[in-house]
């Protein structure tokens, strides 16, 4: 769960966005049934190439999927800044040193109809 503050900061944060462009970051991403049952972590890693309020945050992947791109949502309060140090990756094993931001989300699936 995040700190109180996490939800006084606003959705967008355009200085915080632009920031963000040609940043390294590694992102986690949980992902839970209906139940918040664990059914997935994914992690990865590379450079914000556009920060966009609408469309939201591309990263320009590195690693073992150089040159794939993913998107994240336009919501930057999920973007903290990352502590020096080495990080690796649980699904391929990859050691990340000194990314710049970790930004994580979980997402939460809808129970069945």
């Amino acid at each position: 769960m995040h700190a109180p503050e996490y939800y006084d900061r606003p959705l967008f944060d355009h200085a915080l966005a632009a920031e963000l462009l040609g940043k390294h970051v590694l992102v986690g991403i949980t992902k839970l049934d209906h139940e918040e049952n664990l059914l997935e972590q994914v992690q990865y890693h590379g450079e914000v190439v556009v920060a966009d309020q609408r469309d939201g945050f591309c990263v320009k992947l590195r690693g073992t999927r150089e040159g794939q791109f993913e998107w994240l949502p336009p919501d930057t309060r999920a973007f903290t800044p990352a502590r020096p140090g080495e990080y690796r990756l649980y699904s391929t094993g990859e050691v990340i040193a000194n990314p710049d931001y970790r930004p994580t989300w979980t997402a939460k699936g809808a129970p069945p109809d």
